[in-house]
């Protein structure tokens, strides 16, 4: 992961436990690289309350709780797609703010979508949001793209909001 992303991961756990904000990953794309760069962090575990890995539509929908006929419809690779799977993350975990990245890495273009197309989301008490990117480079620069780009929204909320701590 790169130094930014780093840097990063660094003012979200820092963010988070001076606000008493917890955090949750749902990740197809990136298969918990958000999570690892989060735990990597000294602090992570006063924050970080887990992450699930969705690479299959079934993990999706039997575990972050995104709709069959969304998904059926959509592909995994879509907007609504990620903030169900944000608002999944939030539940399954229990935690305040849930983050969530789908896309496709390469090399090949899936459900319809070209390489490079992502979608993260976050989702907070107040409501989720879901953002698209289209990322270039080869399989390993669009994952950590898309990494750094999660925790990057992630900050940004952190930011942005004051919200009560789930317990």
């Amino acid at each position: 992961m790169s130094g930014l992303a780093r840097d990063t991961a660094a003012d979200v756990v820092a963010e988070a436990i001076a606000k008493g904000i917890t955090v949750a990953t749902a990740e197809s794309l990136t298969a918990g690289m958000v999570a690892a760069t989060l735990a990597n962090t000294p602090g992570a575990s006063g924050m970080l309350q887990g992450g699930v890995v969705a690479y299959q539509n079934s993990v999706k929908s039997a575990v972050l709780g995104v709709p069959e006929p969304l998904l059926a419809k959509a592909g995994s690779v879509d907007a609504d797609v990620a903030r169900a799977m944000a608002e999944g993350a939030r539940a399954a975990c229990g935690a305040d703010i849930g983050v969530s990245t789908t896309g496709v890495a390469g090399p090949d273009a899936h459900d319809g979508k070209e390489v490079g197309t992502v979608y993260i989301a976050v989702a907070s008490g107040k409501g989720s949001e879901a953002f698209g990117y289209a990322f270039s480079g080869g399989r390993a620069e669009i994952r950590e793209q898309a990494a750094a780009a999660a925790l990057a929204r992630v900050l940004e909320l952190l930011r942005r909001t004051e919200l009560p701590q789930v317990k």
